[in-house]
């Protein structure tokens, strides 16, 4: 990855996560994410449209645009290489610190089990350093 494709994804810039429907339409998602040991992170619950959708095709796309500049954004396409359980909520917390700057994961419902879509970027789309005009 990119070193701005990195930074993008460690600021709290939201991310958009496409994935495969049943019937091989797009379903898209903003999530928070980040970046880690090769990897694009994505957490959500087991049971949501997009855990469902790459339980049965891996394949996803991701975008992350900087919440100052929407010009400055990167695009990648990948597979879910694994699906790791957040049952205690340490990849949430470590989420909510970096989007929203709390220890713990606000949302948290007794009825809902955290998951980690672990990506491997496969291709990455970086666009050249762009600035809206004022």
């Amino acid at each position: 990855m990119d070193e701005k494709a990195i930074k993008l994804f460690s600021a709290k810039n939201l991310v958009f996560i496409a994935t495969v429907m049943r019937d091989g339409s797009p379903q898209v998602s903003p999530v928070w994410a980040n970046y880690e040991d090769e990897h694009i992170l994505v957490n959500t619950a087991e049971g949501r449209i997009k855990h469902k959708n790459v339980l049965r095709d891996p394949r996803v796309a991701v975008s992350v645009v900087s919440k100052d500049n929407p010009l400055d954004m990167t695009t990648i396409r990948g597979t879910v290489s694994e699906l790791i359980p957040d049952y205690d909520y340490s990849h949430a917390d470590k989420l909510t610190k970096q989007y929203m700057n709390k220890e713990h994961y606000p949302f948290k419902r007794d009825d809902e089990k955290r998951v980690v879509l672990k990506i491997k970027p496969d291709k990455v789309f970086i666009l050249p350093e762009l600035k809206m005009s004022e």
